[in-house]
C-alpha cells in the first residue's frame, strides 16, 4: 500500500505561475517588468549558487532587502534548495543584524547595499562579520554587473555568475519551517517564529478565495516584504494566483497614488496609517482619482486596527470596500478576516478564515461569552511550530493547546470578532480598565482631529493616567484644554484623557504603526 506523500515546498507558488503563465509580468518596479519565467529562472540559478557554496535542506538563510525584484528572487530561491528563508527588518543596525543572524544560526546572508539615507550593506557587512557560524555573505547591488559597495564582498552577481537557470527544486515536507520571522520584539528581545511551508501556503491560499483573486489582478505592494503581511497577503498570495505585483520600496502617497493611475492596480493592502495619508495628502487632486477608483475593486487593512472614521471616508472616496483582517507573525499571519460575501461591519476584523478557530478567553483560559472582553485565542493550521530554539517561550504562548495572541478582543452575537487592544497597552486608571482604542475612536470624531494615539502613563495617586497624542487637521487652531473639555463631555469621567498633547507627527515603525512604547518612553524620561 502506498503511503500518503507530504512533499511540498512552498516554491511550488512561484514554479506553477511559470509554468501556466511563462510570459506574464510578474513584478514591475519602476520602468522595470519581470516576467514569471524570468523571475523563475533568475531564482533557479540563484537555487545553483546556494547548492553550490555547500547551503543545504534545513539551512538558514538570512535577508535584509527592500521592497525590489530582488527579494522575491532570492526568497524562493532559498526555498528551492529546501533552506529556511530569515528576513530581517531592513532598518536594524549591525548589532541587531548579529543578534538576528546569531539567533537564528544562519549559514548565510544576503544584504542589500542601501542607500546613503539608509547604509544597510555596511551596516549587514558589518554585523555579519561579529558572527563566526555564518559563513557567506552576498551583497545585493541595484545591478548583477555592478561591483559590491564594500570592498572584498562577494555580489549576488558573483553568486549566480553562470550556473543554469534550471533547478529541481528540493523536496520538503509541508511541516518543515520554510521562514522564521522575527516577532518585533516588543517586550524583551526579538523571537523567531518558526514557519512550516503549510502554514503560509493555506494562508495564501485562504486569501486568494477571500479576495477572489484572478490571474486579472494587480496588486500595489508598498508594505515591506520581510513582513509577515506584505510577504504572505500580497507577494505569496500574488504569485500563487499569478497576479502581477506592483512594487514600492517605501510608502509615499504620490508614489502609490501614481502607480495605482499608470498600472491599474486592483488590490491595495495597507495598515491604518498608509488610508490617512492617502486620506489626507495635499496634493491628491493632481492623479485622476475617478480612473482609480475604476480600476481599484478592493481595499484590505491590517497591522493594527482601522479607525471607522478612516474607512468611511477612504470607502467614500474610492468607492471600494476595504476588508479589514487580523492575525500576526505567529499566526502566518492572517486568523480572521471580513469577507466580501457577507455583511461588513465597521470596526470589526471579522470571522476567523477556514480551518482557524479563534475564540475570547478569560485569565484561566476559559471561553467568555459574547460581548465580554478577553484575550484572544487562536489554534488552526496557521499556527508556528514555535519560536526558534526557545522552548519556554513556546511553551508559554501555547498554553492550554491555544496560541495566546496578547490582544484584548471581544465577540458578538453574530460571531464577528472585535480587537479592543493590545493586552500590555490596556491602561488600569484609579482601578479602571481603559481601552485605548475606545478613547481614539472617539476622538477621531472631533472635527479638528486626524489622528490619535492613546497612552497610559505613570501616575502616583491613580496607578497610570491617560494621556492623548493627536494630530490636528491642517488650519485646526483648538487648543489642548479644548480638546480635553470636548471628551470630557463624550466619555466616562475614568476613559476621557487628562493629558492631550498636539503633535506634528507620531512614531512609526517600518510597516506604519505607531509606537506607542516611544510615546510612554517620552513622558516618563
Amino acid at each position: 500500500m502506498l503511503k500518503p506523500s507530504n512533499h511540498f515546498n512552498l516554491a511550488t507558488v512561484l514554479e506553477d505561475s511559470a509554468r501556466f503563465y511563462p510570459e506574464k509580468t510578474a513584478i514591475i518596479y519602476g520602468d522595470h517588468a519581470f516576467s514569471y519565467q524570468q523571475i523563475n529562472a533568475i531564482s533557479n540559478k540563484i537555487a545553483n549558487g546556494l547548492r553550490a557554496n555547500g547551503i543545504q535542506k534545513g539551512d538558514k538563510v538570512a535577508i535584509s532587502c527592500p521592497n525590489i525584484p530582488y527579494f522575491p528572487m532570492i526568497y524562493y530561491g532559498i526555498l528551492k534548495v529546501g533552506a529556511t528563508v530569515v528576513p530581517l527588518n531592513v532598518l536594524l543596525k549591525r548589532d541587531e543584524i548579529a543578534y538576528h543572524l546569531d539567533d537564528s544560526n544562519a549559514k548565510a546572508y544576503f544584504c542589500f547595499t542601501g542607500t546613503p539615507d539608509l547604509p544597510m550593506g555596511v551596516e549587514g557587512w558589518e554585523g555579519f562579520n561579529k558572527v563566526e557560524t555564518c559563513k557567506n555573505f552576498w551583497m545585493i547591488m541595484l545591478d548583477f554587473s555592478m561591483p559590491s559597495s564594500v570592498s572584498g564582498t562577494e555580489t549576488l552577481g558573483d553568486l549566480i555568475g553562470d550556473q543554469p537557470a534550471d533547478f529541481s527544486t528540493e523536496e520538503t515536507s509541508i511541516s518543515d519551517t520554510a521562514v522564521i520571522l522575527y516577532t518585533s520584539g516588543t517586550t524583551g528581545r526579538p523571537k523567531g517564529a518558526e514557519l512550516s511551508h503549510g502554514n503560509i501556503f493555506l494562508n495564501a491560499l485562504d486569501v486568494s478565495l477571500l479576495f477572489n483573486l484572478t490571474s486579472n489582478d494587480i496588486q500595489l505592494i508598498t508594505l515591506p516584504l520581510f513582513h509577515a503581511f506584505g510577504q504572505v497577503v500580497q507577494m505569496n498570495t500574488g504569485f500563487l494566483s499569478a497576479n502581477t505585483l506592483v512594487l514600492i520600496p517605501r510608502f509615499d502617497p504620490a508614489a502609490v497614488l501614481g502607480a495605482m493611475e499608470k498600472h491599474d492596480v486592483t488590490i491595495f493592502c495597507g495598515v491604518p496609517t498608509m488610508y490617512w495619508a492617502l486620506l489626507n495628502y495635499p496634493e491628491a487632486e493632481k492623479f485622476d482619482l475617478e480612473k482609480i477608483a475604476r480600476t481599484l475593486r478592493l481595499g484590505v487593512s491590517g497591522g493594527a486596527a482601522l479607525p471607522v472614521e478612516v474607512m468611511k471616508q477612504f470607502e467614500e472616496k474610492f468607492t471600494i470596500p476595504i476588508l479589514e483582517g487580523y492575525g500576526l507573525s505567529e499566526t502566518s499571519p492572517v486568523a480572521t478576516f471580513s469577507r466580501l460575501d457577507k455583511k461588513r461591519k465597521p470596526g470589526s476584523i471579522g470571522v476567523p478564515i477556514k480551518g482557524v478557530e479563534v475564540i475570547v478567553a478569560d485569565e484561566e483560559g476559559n471561553e467568555v461569552p459574547p460581548g465580554t472582553v478577553g484575550e484572544i485565542l487562536i489554534r488552526g493550521h496557521n499556527i508556528m511550530k514555535g519560536y526558534y530554539n526557545k522552548p519556554e517561550a513556546t511553551e508559554e504562548a501555547f498554553k492550554g493547546g491555544w496560541f495566546h495572541s496578547g490582544d484584548l478582543g471581544k465577540m458578538d452575537e453574530d460571531g464577528y470578532f472585535y480587537i479592543v487592544d493590545r493586552l500590555k497597552d490596556m491602561i488600569i486608571r484609579g482601578g479602571f480598565n481603559v481601552y485605548p482604542r475606545e478613547v481614539e475612536e472617539v476622538l477621531m470624531t472631533h472635527p479638528s482631529i486626524t489622528l490619535a494615539a492613546v497612552v497610559g502613563v505613570p501616575d502616583e495617586k491613580l496607578g497610570e493616567e491617560i494621556v492623548a497624542h493627536v494630530l490636528l487637521k491642517e488650519g485646526a487652531n483648538d487648543t489642548e484644554e479644548d480638546i480635553i473639555e470636548w471628551a470630557k463631555s463624550k466619555m466616562a469621567a475614568y476613559k476621557y484623557p487628562r493629558r492631550v498633547i498636539i503633535r506634528n507627527e507620531l512614531p512609526m515603525n517600518a510597516t506604519g504603526k505607531i509606537l506607542k512604547r516611544l510615546l510612554r518612553e517620552q513622558e516618563t524620561q
